[in-house]
């Protein structure tokens, strides 16, 4: 059914109260070593938090547009915490002229969809009636009035669903892919969109792929496109992907790209659970999850230390919870993600297509909207998700930012709270110090934190000799936090039904596919937050008898 007006469903309304605010930049957007930043309001970090709204498909028409009003999807998606979209394209729209003259109306006939014809009547009447190119932006226009950060990606030429080696439109050179065509098609789009002041940043071209594909070619068209780009519009950030699928940026190891400009260039990756195809169920989680992080370590995330911003353009998950591949992927991305403080956009806002591989109407499982693009399909996803939807860590010398830890949960998107001893909102964490000797030390005090026994909850303490004040990173994951009990049974940090704070025995050590360690993957991560809370006067239960 098509939904008319602009009223909210509760459930959105709800999360949009507690959901972090996000800080306001002043555009455009610069590099600083690996950070995006605002390089006009003292260098401040920018946390890039996107969603990827479609734009590729048959239609070439920005998906959703019959379900809802494009100011209501605009405001959706502010309300549901991101701060920034990744609107995709086929570059056929800007280098075709009968393409892109073509109106809303004719392309979505022509593909024998009367009733996505109607809703668009109904919800942006003054959109139906635009020609292809004109639509898309009036889509930028809105996302801008709204103080959306965009990201316009050049996904595909031909317009269609992406991606096979074969579709023609993989590498340069194939069927659909003119390089020269492409370089012209990229600056026409930074030409046209040089006025809006939130298009903060191009995507050249997504996930090359096929037999084509060499890193000599890579340079040099990449290079090609990064200096056309710039030259038309110098304010947005120019941002290549790599190879296979845009999994590999390794061969930047040994050669970096050449550009004549500075402070604008940023590198994207994707991740998702069937990038290893079903790993996730077929192997042990701890090993599975070892093993990719460190194959994303090698592939792209390098790219960190050498002083690169590294954008995770598409990641995502199955929004139903029922693909067990998804879930236990996604805990190990979170826990990278958070980790490292990554800028990222999820795949996708969209519930529903037009028109996708045949199928009209089809239903998008990995949509964060349900198919009528109304309200959130899973809100628990949301609100796991919304602590790195903000900053963890701040660029180095930042006046204020002082480094510290926080210790977080992924499976839950929750932060250990002091006070408490329980998993609580990560915007209320308060600092550790993790030491040497691996001791989790809370930030400006003498208390540390101590295993207590099996099925029991952790406490606070001045006696940071004992070996139950020891905590270490073991298995593949890295995220087991492990200490010993005087009788030196291992313990691993957990939590209760009430997200308490326990140890109990470390699960999924070994080989077993079947166990899931969800509960027991802590990750201890830096953070620069100058909000973070001071220490608080602690309950007795809390700490060592002895004292």
């Amino acid at each position: 059914m098509t939904v008319v007006g602009g009223a909210f469903p509760l459930s959105l309304i709800l999360f949009a109260a507690i959901i972090l605010h996000h800080h306001t930049a002043a555009l455009p957007l610069s590099v600083n070593s690996r950070w995006i930043i605002d390089d006009q309001n003292g260098g401040e970090r920018v946390k890039l938090s996107c969603i990827n709204w479609v734009s590729h498909l048959e239609s070439a028409v920005v998906e959703g547009l019959s379900k809802q009003p494009v100011d209501v999807i605009s405001k959706k998606i502010l309300a549901m915490g991101f701060n920034c979209v990744r609107l995709t394209y086929p570059l056929f729209l800007f280098t075709n002229d009968s393409l892109a003259s073509t109106t809303v109306r004719k392309s979505l006939t022509k593909l024998g969809l009367p009733a996505s014809v109607a809703g668009v009547q109904v919800n942006n009447p003054s959109i139906v009636d635009l020609s292809l190119i004109n639509a898309f932006v009036k889509v930028v226009s809105n996302l801008n009035k709204n103080n959306i950060m965009i990201i316009l990606d050049n996904h595909i030429s031909k317009p269609g669903w992406c991606c096979n080696d074969n579709d023609g439109n993989g590498f340069f050179g194939d069927l659909y892919f003119d390089p020269e065509v492409w370089v012209k098609g990229i600056k026409r789009v930074a030409t046209i969109f040089k006025g809006y002041t939130n298009v903060v940043g191009m995507s050249l071209r997504n996930e090359l792929r096929g037999y084509r594909q060499n890193i000599e070619t890579w340079y040099s068209y990449m290079q090609k496109g990064a200096e056309g780009v710039h030259s038309a519009n110098p304010n947005v950030l120019v941002i290549l992907s790599g190879l296979s699928y845009d999994q590999d940026l390794s061969f930047l190891r040994d050669q970096h790209v050449t550009l004549s400009f500075t402070k604008k260039l940023v590198f994207e990756v994707h991740w998702y659970g069937f990038s290893d195809g079903d790993d996730w169920i077929t192997g042990n989680a701890n090993q599975v999850c070892g093993r990719i992080t460190d194959k994303m370590t090698n592939q792209a995330g390098f790219l960190l230390d050498q002083g690169y911003p590294l954008f995770v353009s598409e990641w995502g998950v199955d929004q139903t919870g029922t693909n067990e591949n998804d879930n236990r992927y996604l805990n190990c991305f979170l826990g990278w993600v958070a980790e490292h403080d990554l800028d990222w956009a999820l795949w996708t806002l969209v519930g529903s297509y037009y028109l996708r591989e045949g199928v009209v109407g089809m239903e998008e499982l990995y949509g964060v909207l349900d198919s009528n693009w109304y309200e959130p399909r899973n809100l628990s996803f949301l609100k796991k998700i919304s602590p790195i939807q903000s900053s963890f860590q701040a660029p180095d010398g930042l006046l204020g930012a002082e480094q510290h830890k926080i210790i977080f949960h992924p499976s839950t998107g929750l932060c250990i709270q002091i006070h408490s001893m329980k998993l609580a909102p990560c915007s209320n964490a308060q600092a550790w110090e993790y030491t040497l000797q691996n001791m989790l030390i809370v930030k400006g005090t003498n208390y540390c934190l101590q295993a207590n026994g099996v099925h029991m909850q952790v406490k606070l303490g001045t006696m940071c000799t004992n070996i139950s004040s020891k905590w270490e990173a073991i298995s593949s994951s890295k995220m087991h936090l492990s200490s010993k009990i005087n009788n030196g049974i291992m313990v691993c940090l957990d939590i209760d039904y009430e997200n308490t704070i326990v140890t109990n025995n470390c699960k999924c050590l070994n080989n077993d596919k079947l166990c899931d360690p969800a509960s027991q993957w802590f990750k201890v991560i830096n953070s620069t937050s100058v909000e973070v809370a001071k220490p608080l006067i602690l309950l007795d239960s809390m700490l060592d008898s002895s004292m």
